[in-house]
């Protein structure tokens, strides 16, 4: 489902040093117009056609209504056309252009349409559900109009702000609004949860990936999700800082197909009021530590569980989510000093951000339908693979990566953690190896599914 994003404009009104009480003396004084900010900025933004190809089950009973459930899961797969619309931001003249993964990330085909009509085929070139953004490249593009970005760490709460986009495929439409609040961690985009600047800027479909600006037609963010019950504007929207799109046009540049960030290795929590006064605060501040991977570079620089952290590179940090987004611009093997809280006394320490280590390794098996019905791929879990697939900082064991498509009836899930086979612990991908072989036809296999343990019983 395509997400409903809004371009937003940050137009900062130039105002003088010393506020002055005087009389209009001209038009220009007593209009106030974005159009100057709108001519530089709309050429940059662009629409997005995009077409994948998705597996649908296609059942007889789909439309009656006691045996649909009955047999929900099961028929033929199906491959089926499935077509988005959204917008994205050129950012640089030679043709790389910034949208959300939503719109793009596992498109088939892709055409960008500019504001001067022109047209290109596009690939994606990066792309990263978790952020909900994606960086193409257009084809055969020179001397595009592009938006440079904007410092979002120093957008304010109040600034006016312009949406630029293609809201239900009618043409590129401005809309305008205010910067209504900063660092929102709470709202569901892509695989998890992000980190966003919210907007009353008008949302509708189509806006998804495009372009937030300041008054000197810089880029802020990318727009991303709304808050909505009907679908249209309710006067809440989210889009992602410019900083953080900035870091993955570096890394595009770089050649990396995919985006990196910096490990962790730890778990935590938001402090609030009852567990500031468990810990003895005097007011909810910082992210609590309940968990540290044995090699988490949090832990190489001293910190423990139960320490409360403060910031992170000079900036505060009150929910993980905003932690991750901080280590994210600060990029790997970088250092950053951490101030935070043990016991109510107050650190001080720096920590080397290292990207995550490949131990073990994933030993990736595959086994096809013999083994298996429908056939199914393994791995090792390691701190890459817990970063890859946003597990928890303890997972262990064996992940299950993909199923095949020849069961009606798939029995597993990708992101299932094996537990146990016929009664047989599972450490390692040798040990769903040795399983598989011994099994006879009746197997029964324990998982953990989204923190839930899970025993399921089939006939191979």
């Amino acid at each position: 489902m395509i997400r409903i994003l809004t371009v937003v404009l940050t137009l900062l009104v130039p105002m003088a040093a010393v506020a002055e009480d005087r009389v209009p003396t001209s038009q220009a004084d007593i209009s106030l117009s974005f159009a100057p900010v709108v001519k530089t900025a709309a050429p940059a933004v662009v629409n997005i056609y995009a077409k994948r190809v998705v597996q649908t089950r296609v059942s007889p009973f789909a439309n009656d209504p006691f045996f649909r459930d009955l047999f929900r899961g099961q028929g033929r797969v199906v491959p089926r056309v499935q077509n988005s619309l959204g917008s994205g931001v050129i950012v640089s003249p030679d043709g790389l252009v910034v949208s959300n993964f939503h719109v793009v990330g596992e498109a088939t085909e892709i055409r960008v349409v500019l504001n001067d009509r022109r047209e290109y085929d596009a690939t994606v070139v990066l792309a990263d559900e978790e952020s909900d953004l994606a960086i193409l490249r257009m084809d055969g593009a020179t001397d595009l109009p592009a938006l440079s970005l904007r410092n979002s760490d120093e957008v304010e709460v109040g600034d006016l702000v312009l949406a630029i986009g293609n809201p239900f495929g009618i043409g590129q439409t401005v809309s305008s609004g205010i910067v209504s609040g900063l660092a929102r961690s709470g709202v569901h985009v892509g695989g998890g949860r992000g980190y966003f600047i919210q907007t009353d800027a008008a949302i509708n479909p189509g806006n998804s990936g495009g372009a937030l600006v300041d008054g000197a037609g810089r880029l802020v963010g990318i727009n991303t999700a709304i808050l909505s019950r009907s679908g249209g504007s309710n006067g809440i929207g989210f889009a992602i800082p410019a900083n953080l799109v900035r870091q993955f046009i570096t890394q595009a540049e770089r050649g990396n197909d995919r985006f990196v960030r910096p490990w962790a290795g730890v778990s935590g929590q938001t402090v609030d009021a009852a567990l500031a006064e468990a810990l003895g605060l005097d007011r909810p501040a910082g992210i609590v530590l309940n968990a540290l991977h044995p090699d988490s570079p949090f832990g190489a620089a001293g910190l423990q569980v139960g320490d409360v952290i403060l910031s992170l590179g000079g900036q505060e940090v009150n929910t993980p989510q905003e932690m991750m987004f901080r280590m994210a611009l600060i990029g790997e093997n970088a250092t950053a000093e951490v101030m935070g809280l043990r016991g109510g006394d107050p650190f001080a320490t720096t920590v080397t951000l290292t990207p995550p280590p490949e131990v073990p390794a994933r030993d990736l098996r595959q086994f096809g339908n013999r083994a298996f019905p429908g056939g199914l791929e393994v791995s090792n879990i390691n701190p890459a693979v817990v970063a890859e697939h946003n597990l928890p900082a303890e997972a262990a064991g064996v992940l299950v990566t993909a199923i095949g498509q020849g069961n009606a009836r798939p029995v597993l899930e990708p992101g299932d953690i094996l537990l146990g086979i016929n009664g047989a612990r599972i450490n390692d991908t040798g040990d769903v190896d040795r399983a598989l072989r011994r099994a006879g036809d009746r197997m029964s296999i324990e998982y953990l599914r989204n923190g839930q343990r899970g025993i399921v019983s089939f006939r191979r």
